[in-house]
C-alpha cells in the first residue's frame, strides 16, 4: 500500500522539520492523513537567503541545461506516476485516474517550459552605421508563489516550470489542504540535481507567510491563483512595493448553447465537465444560457447526466466524482442552493450533503434561476450548474458578460457567424467552440477583468517571470583604408 508522504520543507537544497500542529484530512473519511509543517519566520528567512543565492547562480545557467533538469525531473514525476497521484487522491478527494491525468499535466508543464527556456530569444533594432539597439530578456529574480488547492501538483507546476525556465529562482508557498503535489515536485527537482535555493517550498498560515515575503527586497514577482478577493489582496499588497504580479483568479465560466448543435452530445459533455474534480475549477463551465427552442431537451438530458454519475471515495474503481476537499465549500453550495430556491430557481437534481462520512455533495442542477439569485453572481466552485433559457444570441452574450469575471467561456454551435460574434463579443481570456479544453500547455490561459493579470503557458507563459533590458551600444567605426 502507497502511503502519505511525511511532510516537511524544502530549503535550500534541505529537507526540514518543523512545528507541525494542523492536520491534513483526507475528505471522503474526514480522518487526519498527515501533519502540515509550518513555516516560522526563520524559516522564510532562510528561504529567502537561498533563493537569492540560487538566484544568483541559475541565472547564469545555459537555457539549454535549465532545459535537461525541467525534463529530468518530469520524467522522474511519470515514474512516480502513481505514488504522488494516490498522495493527490488521498489529500483532494478526486477519483484516481483524474488524479493520474493531473500528474501528466504537471509533467507536460515542465516539458513545454523546457522547449520555451532555450527560445527566450531577444532582437536586434536596425539602426545607424556603428550603433546596436539590442534587447535583452532577463530573469527577473526571486519569485514569490503561492498556489491553490483545487489542483494539489499541475497548479504549482505551472508556476515552478515557468520560474525555473526563465531562470529565477522560486519560493512556493503550497496549499494547506494538498500539499503532497508540491512535495513529490519539490523530490524530483532535487533528484534531478536542479541546484540548492532555486527551488524552495514552505508551508504554513496563508495569511502570515504572504504578508512576509511580499514586502521583502528579495522577493521581485508575486505569483498567485486563488480567489478574486485574496488576488486583490496580494496585488495591493505588492503595489506597496512596486513588486509585478501575475493572477490567475476566479471565473465563473458561461455557456452558450446555440439550436443548431447536437443536444445531447452538448448536454452530456456539459455535464461531464461541470462534474470533474467536484467541480472545483476555475474554468470550470458553470452558468448555460440555452437557446429556449431546445432548452427543455438540454437541461433533461444534463439533469438526467448528473443524477447517474457515480460518487463515491476517489480510491474506488467506478468512481466518476469525489467529495468536495473541505468543508468550507459544503457550506457554501448549501447555502447557494437554499438561496436560489427561495428565489424561485427549479432543482433538478441534487441540492445538498450527501448522508455519509465525507464532505460529499451532491451534482445539482438548477435551472430557471433569477439575475437576484446569489449563484448568479458568486462562482460557487464546486458540482453546481445553473441552466437558463435565452430568446436570441444578443442576451446569451449580454448575459455571459454580466459577472465581473472573465476567465473561460465556451460556445456551442456550428454557425460560423454566431462563433465569429462570441469570440468577439464574449468578455473572456479563454474561449473555446464545441469543445470545454479550456487550458492546454501550448496555449496561454488568464482572465480579463476580476479574473486576473497575465498568463501563464504557450509562448506568452515565460514573459512575466524575466524583464526587458535595452541596450545601446556605440561603436568607433573607421572608414576602411583602400588598397592601392
Amino acid at each position: 500500500m502507497i502511503e502519505y508522504p511525511d511532510l516537511q520543507l524544502y530549503i535550500g537544497g534541505a529537507w526540514r522539520k518543523t512545528r507541525s500542529d494542523m492536520a491534513v484530512v483526507n475528505p471522503a473519511t474526514e480522518r487526519e492523513i498527515g501533519r502540515l509543517p509550518r513555516a516560522e519566520s526563520s524559516d522564510l528567512d532562510d528561504a529567502l537567503g537561498a533563493a537569492d543565492e540560487g538566484f544568483r547562480a541559475w541565472r547564469r545557467t545555459a537555457p539549454s541545461e535549465r532545459a535537461e533538469v525541467l525534463r529530468r525531473a518530469a520524467r522522474l514525476m511519470r515514474e512516480r506516476i502513481e505514488e504522488i497521484a494516490h498522495s493527490i487522491t488521498l489529500e483532494h478527494g478526486k477519483p484516481l485516474p483524474q488524479a493520474r491525468l493531473e500528474v501528466i499535466r504537471g509533467c507536460e508543464f515542465f516539458e513545454w517550459d523546457a522547449g520555451e527556456a532555450v527560445r527566450t530569444y531577444g532582437r536586434v533594432i536596425p539602426s545607424a552605421q556603428g550603433t546596436r539597439y539590442i534587447v535583452h530578456h532577463q530573469p527577473i529574480g526571486t519569485v514569490a508563489a503561492f498556489s491553490p488547492w483545487n489542483f494539489p501538483m499541475s497548479q504549482p507546476a505551472r508556476k515552478i516550470g515557468g520560474a525555473i525556465a526563465s531562470g529565477c529562482s522560486i519560493i512556493l508557498k503550497a496549499a494547506e489542504e494538498t500539499p503532497a503535489g508540491a512535495l513529490h515536485i519539490a523530490r524530483a527537482f532535487h533528484d534531478a540535481g536542479l541546484p540548492r535555493g532555486v527551488l524552495n517550498l514552505v508551508f504554513g498560515d496563508p495569511a502570515e507567510i504572504s504578508g512576509y515575503l511580499i514586502p521583502k527586497d528579495q522577493v521581485r514577482l508575486v505569483a498567485f491563483t486563488g480567489s478574486t478577493s485574496v488576488g486583490r489582496h496580494l496585488t495591493t499588497l505588492a503595489s506597496q512595493h512596486m513588486t509585478p504580479v501575475l493572477m490567475e483568479l476566479g471565473g465563473h465560466a458561461p455557456v452558450i448553447v446555440c439550436d443548431d448543435v447536437d443536444v445531447r452530445d452538448a448536454a452530456v459533455m456539459s455535464a461531464n465537465r461541470k462534474m470533474r474534480n467536484a467541480g472545483q475549477v476555475c474554468t470550470s463551465p458553470t452558468r448555460f444560457f440555452v437557446d429556449e427552442k431546445v432548452f427543455d431537451e438540454f437541461v433533461e438530458i444534463f439533469a438526467e447526466r448528473a443524477r447517474a454519475l457515480r460518487v463515491g471515495d476517489g480510491m474506488v474503481a467506478g468512481v466518476e466524482m469525489g467529495p468536495l476537499t473541505n468543508g468550507r465549500r459544503v457550506q457554501a453550495l448549501t447555502e447557494l442552493v437554499d438561496d436560489a430556491t427561495d428565489c424561485g430557481a427549479r432543482l433538478l437534481a441534487g441540492g445538498k450533503r450527501m448522508d455519509r462520512a465525507g464532505y460529499f455533495f451532491e451534482p445539482t442542477v438548477l435551472a430557471n434561476v433569477p439575475l437576484r439569485a446569489r449563484v448568479m453572481g458568486e462562482e460557487p466552485f464546486g458540482p453546481l450548474a445553473i441552466i437558463n433559457p435565452v430568446s436570441s444570441l444578443d442576451e446569451a452574450i449580454a448575459q455571459a458578460n454580466a459577472v465581473p469575471f472573465g476567465l473561460a467561456a465556451y460556445g456551442f454551435t456550428h454557425d460560423a457567424a454566431k462563433a465569429d460574434r462570441m469570440v468577439e463579443e464574449v468578455e473572456c481570456g479563454n474561449f473555446s467552440i464545441n469543445t470545454l479544453e479550456a487550458s492546454l500547455p501550448e496555449t496561454p490561459f488568464g482572465g480579463v477583468k476580476s479574473s486576473g493579470y497575465g498568463r501563464e503557458g504557450g509562448s506568452e507563459g515565460l514573459h512575466h517571470y524575466m524583464t526587458v533590458k535595452n541596450v545601446s551600444h556605440f561603436m568607433q567605426i573607421e572608414a576602411a583604408s583602400s588598397k592601392a
